[in-house]
């Protein structure tokens, strides 16, 4: 029987080396892009009313977020072990 609490901190674990690092990732391309570019200056094509600010700001972290959180589940699932990946304990234990 596989023991869930050993199961449960590695996926807390995982969690936690996947949001951090996006997180931090986030709000440094947020300070970098809206250095150099205003929102309220950007026309945004087919609409009459330009959106706030601040809701600009908002959806553009929740973006940066988003993909620096797949960029570091990609570096995650890729640093995996070939033991995990390859099952090599059970085909080893065949023989």
């Amino acid at each position: 029987m596989p023991n869930l609490d050993l199961e449960k901190s590695r996926s807390v674990k995982r969690w936690v080396l996947v949001t951090w690092p996006s997180f931090l990732a986030a709000c440094l391309l947020e300070a970098l892009v809206f250095s150099a570019v205003d929102p309220s200056e950007v026309n945004w094509p087919g609409q009459t009313t330009q959106p706030s600010r601040q809701a600009v700001y908002t959806a553009a972290f929740f973006s940066f977020w988003l993909i620096a959180m797949a960029s570091s589940s990609l570096v995650l699932w890729l640093g995996k072990p070939p033991r995990d990946v390859n099952d090599t304990a059970r085909d080893s234990q065949s023989f």
